[in-house]
């Protein structure tokens, strides 16, 4: 079992209506969106259905070359279970964004996004077929700025169940999310964000489904006072 489910307790954002309310954008399962964040701007990942992974990544908007390291952020934080408080670091040490909220506090930094590449090797029943992919989904989320292909690495992926039992091999269960579960971040500088609703049947308890999106920018006009 994923250690992350205890890791947490008592330290999830509990999970309200008025939490996963506003205008939510919407992914299509299996495919991929792009939104670019200024320093104090939140993101937040919601499942809509429950079961779905999403594959998170970010690019710094001064440097499309720093992206976010998930070996920098396990580092400095010293556990590979990223959660509410968490800072997610770029490949040079710039601290990109902070995890805020959180419902589920089971999330991966250990897979890379799955590609083409994955389904021919892993899933050789598949014979070949083209499949969609979260590697190819942020590849066109991210190159209209500048992001090369071969900068995509390990995502964030959120939700996501991987586990390791005390031989070392690894485990994907299916995602621990209910219908509006949610994960926030906070941009700590201007960043470039890729996102997927995952494409992997695997991943997602054999059935993929959409992810939804809502930022909230730190500019914003504060909501006006009732009455």
């Amino acid at each position: 079992m994923n250690p992350a489910f205890s890791r947490y307790v008592g330290k999830l954002t509990p999970r309200t209506p008025e939490s996963d309310g506003g205008d939510r954008e919407r992914i299509p399962a299996q495919r991929g969106a792009y939104v670019r964040l200024e320093t104090g701007d939140q993101l937040t990942l919601i499942d809509p259905f429950g079961e779905q992974v999403s594959d998170l990544y970010l690019v710094d908007v001064e440097d499309v070359e720093d992206h976010f390291s998930a070996g920098r952020t396990t580092d400095y934080g010293n556990t590979i279970y990223p959660s509410t408080g968490t800072i997610l670091y770029s490949s040079t040490s710039r601290r990109l964004a902070a995890v805020t909220r959180d419902t589920v506090g089971v999330h991966d930094m250990t897979l890379t996004p799955c590609s083409q590449d994955t389904f021919d090797i892993l899933y050789p029943h598949l014979g070949g077929a083209a499949h969609p992919s979260c590697h190819a989904n942020l590849v066109a989320a991210l190159a209209p700025v500048g992001v090369d292909a071969r900068h995509i690495g390990t995502t964030l992926n959120v939700f996501m169940n991987v586990w390791t039992d005390p031989e070392g091999e690894l485990h994907i269960d299916p995602p621990p999310t209910v219908a509006g579960d949610l994960f926030t971040i906070r941009a700590l500088r201007p960043i470039h964000v890729g996102i997927t609703a995952c494409s992997a049947e695997g991943s997602n308890n054999g059935h993929c489904t959409p992810i939804d999106y809502l930022i909230e920018r730190s500019d914003a006009p504060a909501p006006r006072p009732a009455g």
